[in-house]
Order: C-alpha cells, then structure tokens, then sequence
C-alpha cells in the first residue's frame, strides 16, 4: 500500500495535517493511529474527562508512568496521553490558551526562525472558530470551535474575585491583549448546532467531517512500529494492525505526530537518535541524532484542595452523582449544565514575583476534588486550586526500555532537578493559598486536605510528595539549527529526507500556558510548509 504521506500518530496535530493535506485531491494521505476513532460518549461529553484521566481503566488514555523522580520521594509519577483520533485533545480539559506571544519570539531567538508571535498568529486564527467573532487576535471561521462556558459554576466566579485579594485584575481573555489575570477559560466546545456544548476535540473539528474523502485512508487500532529507510530517506512506516504486520509505502514524506513521548520513541526504534542509547538496546544506528528524547520540559503542578460546605460542586458521592445525571437532559436539548464543564472552569495568571515581564505561573481552578489525578477518589464535595511553573528550568529526557515497539517508553521529567523551579513553585503555592483564604470562598470553604503548619520546610515536603504533571510535555524533536536540534524550522528531520516531526515535541522550550492549542497552530503552518514542498 502506496501513500504520498503516511501521518503516524492521529492526535491533535495529526488530524489537522490529515484534513489539510487531503484537500488536495492529487494526493493521497494515510493517517494512523493506535487508538479508536474518537467518537465515544466519554470523550463527547465534557465532563467525563473525569472518568478518563486517571488511566484506572485506561479509557483512550495510553496512562503512562515515569521512572522514579529522585526530587519527588523517588515516586514514579503520570502521564495520561490520549489514545484515539484527537490524542489528548479527546481527554482534556478542553483549555483554549496560547500562551505568551513572546514565548515564540523565545523560539525564533532560539533558531526556530519562522515561529515568531507575528508569524505564527495567522494560523493560530486560521484554525479558530471563536463564537464571540473576529478581531485583532481571534478568527471566527476556523475548523476549532472554541466558546464561553455554557454552564460556570458559582464558585468559580468567587475564585476571581478571591484572586483579586491579589491585586489581580479581572480577565475576560487569556488570549488577548494581556495575558495577566484571572477569569473563566474558554473552551473547544462546539457553539451552535446538533453539537452544542460537545467536545470538539482535534479529530471532531478537522478529521470526522473529512472522513470520507477518496484520498484520506484512516488506520486506527494501528500501532506503528518503525520507520523504514532506505539510503537515508524515510520511504514507509512499518505498522501492526489486527496482528498483521504492515508496511506502507510513502511516496513522498513519513510524518511522525505521535507526541513528546510518542514520536522520538518512535524515532529511537528506526534506529534515529544518541548512539548510546540506540547501542544499548541493540539497535543498529541507522542516523545518528544526539538531540532525539533530549529536552523534555512539561509543567510541574501543586494542587490544593478544600471540602465544600456548599453541594453546588462536583462531588462522587450519591448526590453528586444524582446531579450529573440529572444533567443529561439539558446537555442533550440545549448544550448547558453540569455535563458541560470542563472541570477546570477558573484560571489565573500570576507573577511569582515583582518586576517580571511576563506571568511565570498560572493557576486551574476545579470544582471537585482532584487528588492524584482523580486515581485518589474521595466521596465529600470540594474544589482544588492548582498552581504550576510555566517556564521550568529542569530538562528531562524519553527513552526506550528495550526495543519491543508495544512497550512504552522510557520518560524522565527530572522534575525540580534544578532548584530554581522549586522556589518559584512554592511561591505560588503561598500566593494561592492566601487567594483561597479570602472572604469570596468562605461559603465553600471546608476542611483543607493536605494541609501543613505554614513553615517553609513543610510546604517543600508537601510539594515534594504530591507535586505531579499538570500534562504539557514538549520538546523531546525540539526544532532550531545547532547539533541537538532534532528538526530544522521546516520541521524536517535533520540528515534525513523524506521525515518531519509535527506536533508538541518541537517546540524548543514550553510556553506560558497549555499546549492544545499550540500544538494544532504547529500543524496549521506545518501544512502549508509541506504543501510548499
């Protein structure tokens, strides 16, 4: 089977790159993906993100482990990544953020030339369908629905205003002129229509309503295994479907979307990357590429969580799930209530602090108890406030734990292994916890879980125990010029023909913020850098 692109990996940037690439009807375009097709009733309905994240069962979620991180007790910590058609846009929280546009001005000082704030907002807007209208910074008639929550919960507008004890200003767009503040995310909700109030994951807005296109082959339940070379160019993707082993020809390029985990392990498997480790494994070194799996930066996260006093939150317990599904109906009918929420409805962004240029932290507000990623179930009412380091200085690294493809791959975040995101996390910590101490919340305000006696020491051991991802992995093929840029700022493999890497792992350093939609930007000007030839 001959393709002229063979996509591997159907999650947010891979759907994007299968739609746009096959709306030219001269060519042919194979997509695959491990997962399913991304249509369930958990990854329709917003609120069952819940049921999802925790991998307890692994619910179109890959649930992978880290090795055990020696500034965190020595504890193996999570990574949850989607598993079907829109990868982890079909199990996440549905948070529309950009980030700093100075983060991709870092890039392009950094060797990403192209990937500046005024080069790369064109398609952040060619990819939006916002419903509040074109302007300056949104674009309207763009595949991704993103909206205004449907259904807020009360609580979540009293932590803006807790957050405002702060000095910090109301903000009705994270994507606007001012990135500082707090307010009510929006979301990748489909606005109007049959699906009003949905998901709209990657594969919903670009690839399902392609699906049927004659030159569109789309493989799921598809694992790929390795990239086949041929003279120092990539000519197919050897696949195991339904317990055949396939391979696929490309015509002209092999396409790896499969993530910051996914795509250098794949890479590692077709013997591309540091030769020690490709050695070690017995794998014959097909290119040499010392930067592949190197550069791992994701977003270290501290939850704090309280009991509610009040039922109007999300709770696990009989009530509480009485109340989801009396939200049935008007989820169905209308697109509202509480089947709608993201879970983290509440955002802020915050200066650790005097005198930065930009927010160094950003805080999720949730309306339940979120305690080990959900993998910690408690029956009580409650909410959490997160607070994460939105540019950590601590690099960590993917690589292989033997050369089996089924296997997952080996990934160390070296969380805090430099120090200097430790202390930045801890004044957030301290920041938040006085927010949440304010008047705004006391009709909420229960037992806290996890608290401690306010010493110094105490908060490093609580963060030390309980800190974890809050699920933003990037840079693993980062892009620029020197010899430990994986690929070159047209996205293609360096020394190889015929192979590019396109989604959140060429990013060379993690923006300010979440990283959904950066990613379906990278596959927005990827499209148009492949079509150029």
């Amino acid at each position: 089977m001959a393709y002229d692109y063979i996509i591997a990996g159907g999650g947010s940037a891979g759907c994007v790159l299968a739609a746009r690439l096959s709306e030219d009807p001269a060519v042919s375009v194979c997509l695959v993906e491990a997962g399913g097709q991304g249509k369930s009733f958990l990854i329709n309905t917003p609120a069952m993100v819940a049921a999802m994240v925790s991998g307890r069962p692994p619910l179109h979620n890959w649930a992978f482990g880290t090795e055990p991180q020696p500034h965190l007790n020595g504890r193996r910590c999570y990574q949850p990544r989607g598993k079907a058609l829109g990868g982890s846009s079909a199990i996440n929280a549905m948070l529309y953020v950009r980030g700093h546009p100075s983060d991709y001005d870092d890039w392009a000082d950094l060797g990403a030339e192209g990937w500046d704030w005024r080069s790369v907002l064109p398609y952040f807007l060619k990819s939006e369908g916002n419903s509040r209208g074109p302007s300056a910074l949104h674009g309207a008639g763009g595949p991704l629905q993103v909206t205004d929550q449907a259904s807020p919960h009360a609580i979540t507008q009293a932590f803006v205003q807790a957050m405002q004890s702060l000095q910090l200003p109301e903000n009705p767009d994270f994507n606007g002129p001012d990135q500082t503040g707090a307010g009510l995310f929006q979301v990748t909700q489909f606005h109007h229509g049959p699906r009003k109030g949905r998901r709209c994951s990657a594969a919903a807005a670009y690839l399902h309503p392609v699906m049927q296109r004659p030159n569109l082959t789309v493989l799921t339940g598809a694992l790929a295994e390795r990239i086949v070379m041929e003279k120092g160019r990539a000519t197919g993707l050897m696949v195991r479907h339904n317990r055949r082993r396939l391979t696929l020809s490309a015509r002209r390029e092999v396409i790896l979307s499969a993530g910051a985990f996914g795509s250098p392990h794949l890479l590692l498997l077709s013997g591309i990357g540091p030769e020690d480790e490709l050695r070690a494994h017995g794998i014959p070194v097909h290119h040499a590429l010392p930067g592949v799996g190197q550069n791992l930066q994701d977003h270290l996260d501290h939850t704090l969580i309280w009991r509610s006093l009040r039922p109007d939150v999300v709770g696990f317990n009989p009530a509480g799930l009485m109340r989801l599904l009396r939200g049935w109906r008007p989820f169905r009918d209308h697109g509202t209530g509480v089947l709608t929420t993201p879970g983290a409805e509440g955002c802020a962004f915050l200066h650790s602090r005097p005198g930065l240029q930009r927010p160094d932290l950003q805080a999720h507000f949730v309306i339940a108890i979120v305690d080990d990623h959900m993998r910690r179930i408690h029956l009580a009412n409650g909410y959490s406030a997160h607070i994460c380091v939105l540019r950590p200085h601590s690099r960590g690294s993917v690589g292989l734990q033997d050369a089996n493809p089924a296997r997952p791959p080996r990934i160390d975040p070296s969380f805090l292994s430099d120090p200097r995101d430790l202390q930045v996390l801890k004044a957030g910590v301290r920041l938040m916890e006085q927010a949440m101490s304010a008047d705004a919340l006391a009709p909420w305000r229960g037992r806290r879980l996890y608290p401690h006696d306010g010493s110094d020491a105490a908060l490093e051991a609580d963060i030390r125990a309980r800190a974890d991802t809050i699920y933003h992995p990037v840079g693993t093929c980062r892009m620029g010029r020197d010899e430990m840029a994986v690929v070159d700022p047209t996205l293609r493999v360096q020394g190889l023909d015929g192979l590019r890497v396109v989604d959140a792992s060429v990013m060379p350093t993690l923006i300010g913020g979440n990283t959904n939609a950066p990613t379906i930007m990278i596959a927005e000007r990827a499209a148009d850098l492949i079509r150029r030839g």
